[in-house]
């Protein structure tokens, strides 16, 4: 990396470019920060251009001004962002202080460029997607330090990418803008007319006007493109056409980014509760669900809640309620080893319904999440019905958990939980795609509590919910005497996704299973672009949903 300093006596435009070129590198780009008149009291200026071999002295400084947490982490990531494509990273420093930098790469991109995430653009902030044979200059990031500011310099930051745009000839110039003046307006207004009354005048956006001024146009607003709690989680698509491009010039030698198909296929039990006699029989059941899963290549197995309960057949008839649970939370070792088993031999995810654990001298019903790896992941059941309490004496549970998998971030809310949507927009709010429930119900009114439920919070929160529960009796089971039951996948109600919201679902009372494939990468779009958008509409002046716990996001492996 390679540094020009510049005399303030270069009050002249012309004479202080004329200055720059014959300093610059051949080869090299350079910035111009100097404008025609003075703004700072004393110092020089600098313009970095980048050179790999000769590394810069005050590269430290500059990792610690961009990312000041982590400056070892940040300085490796920042090496690759030089070694993809060292052009295209600049720096501005006024007296010996860093005080602004730009970051961008060329890629490929398609048309729909407003469902690109940024770390699919970026390689998640290494640069490795960077293309020379694209046709799109990405603008990755670009600051200046608050105390320089109004001085034009990000101007002058715009005014190199633009040559950089038109160095490469390059189609156009694609960068996501934050919205951090949005803050002010959640609620009142939202982010559309936001962004309409800053391009009007009317209103000012620190970065928004920005980029305006550079010659941007705003080709849409988008929600959760990345995080940024000043903007509300709002970003502008931005996009500069160049009107000097030649496309016969440019001869395009590669495809658009792909975007990672994320799917995944599930199995869902329908679970038939009967009368056996020993262990072995209810291990068998289980082996026929989850060989089922494996034969049709599922991802998930999805089991029911308390199915566990039919080893209560298997107990003295004349135990009671309580004492039956307190014996099958004894056999939890041997419930959890049965399916980390199974996990491990098919790698399959495995959702175990739920069964009795025991903590402290109280009872918990705690579903279960077996990993191919071999790792045993779990939710409490959190609201606990009146005969759960006064029949089972089960004790409501604690904490709230999103659990990112490989192939998406799910939760799991036990049968009575999903009756309560804000566990459930907590749960969307963290990131969850697919809440799992595994359910009991004896009959139909309960079961249609759940059913409705569950459809709700699909609709609400724009994912998908799989219910998975019991059918049959257990007649020599008090508690267990009846069960109704139908699982099913549910989705949200739009254009792109089933007619009543139902992807499958199996005949209610046999015992089956029900398989599908969800789409999650659709689900992402959808949540943006459909018919309607109840994440990106709420009115947070009228209302404010806050976690009291923090929610756990659990990595699986």
């Amino acid at each position: 990396m390679w540094v020009i300093e510049l005399k303030k006596s270069f009050l002249n435009k012309s004479a202080l470019i004329d200055q720059i070129e014959k300093q610059a590198k051949v080869g090299y780009w350079v910035l111009q920060l100097a404008t025609e008149t003075t703004i700072w009291s004393e110092g020089t200026y600098r313009i970095y251009g980048i050179d790999p071999g000769k590394p810069s002295p005050s590269k430290t400084e500059y990792f610690q001004l961009v990312h000041p947490d982590d400056v070892e982490y940040d300085q490796r990531l920042h090496e690759h962002m030089l070694e993809a494509f060292p052009e295209g990273q600049i720096m501005a420093e006024i007296g010996g202080k860093i005080v602004g930098y730009a970051t961008s790469i060329i890629v490929q991109l398609d048309d729909e460029t407003q469902y690109y995430t940024y770390n699919e653009i970026t390689g998640s902030g290494t640069f490795s997607t960077h293309d020379p044979s694209g046709d799109t200059l990405y603008g990755a990031d670009i600051a200046v330090h608050p105390d320089y500011r109004g001085h034009g310099i990000a101007g002058k930051l715009y005014v190199y990418r633009r040559k950089l745009m038109k160095r490469y000839n390059l189609r156009r110039m694609v960068a996501y803008g934050r919205l951090p003046g949005y803050q002010h307006y959640a609620g009142k207004i939202t982010a559309d007319e936001y962004v309409n009354r800053v391009q009007s005048g009317e209103l000012k956006d620190p970065a928004l006007t920005a980029h305006l001024k550079a010659g941007y146009l705003v080709k849409r607003v988008l929600y959760k493109f990345f995080r940024d709690d000043f903007s509300m989680n709002y970003c502008t698509l931005l996009e500069m056409p160049n009107p000097d491009f030649s496309a016969t010039k440019r001869r395009i030698a590669a495809s658009p980014i792909q975007r990672p198909v994320r799917k995944f296929r599930v199995c869902v039990a329908q679970y038939h509760l009967r009368r056996i006699d020993t262990w072995e029989e209810f291990e068998n059941t289980i082996e026929f669900f989850v060989d089922t899963a494996a034969t049709y290549h599922c991802h998930f197995l999805v089991m029911p809640e308390l199915f566990t309960a039919q080893l209560f057949s298997t107990f003295p008839r004349d135990w009671d309620d309580r004492r039956s649970v307190e014996e099958l939370a004894n056999m939890a070792d041997r419930y959890q080893e049965v399916f980390r088993q199974k996990a491990m031999q098919h790698g399959m995810y495995i959702i175990g319904g739920s069964h009795p654990i025991r903590r402290n001298g109280k009872i918990y019903n705690v579903a279960h999440l077996f990993s191919p790896a071999g790792n045993i992941y779990t939710q409490d059941k959190l609201h606990i019905t009146p005969f759960e309490r006064r029949v089972w004496g089960i004790e409501p549970g604690e904490g709230l958990r999103v659990f990112d998998t490989p192939l998406g971030r799910i939760a799991i809310q036990v049968c009575y939980d999903i009756e309560f949507p804000e566990v459930t927009r907590l749960l969307t709010l963290a990131g969850s795609e697919v809440i799992f429930v595994p359910f009991s119900t004896d009959e139909k009114k309960s079961y249609f509590r759940v059913r409705y439920a569950a459809h709700a919070r699909a609709v609400e929160n724009y994912l998908y919910v799989i219910l998975a529960g019991n059918v049959g009796n257990l007649p020599t089971v008090r508690s267990y005497l009846i069960n109704y039951g139908q699982s099913a996948v549910l989705t949200p109600s739009d254009f792109s996704f089933p007619l009543h919201g139902i992807q499958g679902e199996a005949e209610p009372n046999v015992e089956t299973v029900v398989i599908s494939e969800l789409d999650l990468s659709s689900l992402a779009q959808q949540r943006d672009t459909a018919s309607v958008r109840p994440l990106y509409d709420r009115r947070l002046d009228l209302f404010e949903l806050r976690a009291k716990q923090k929610i756990d996001v659990v990595r699986v492996e």
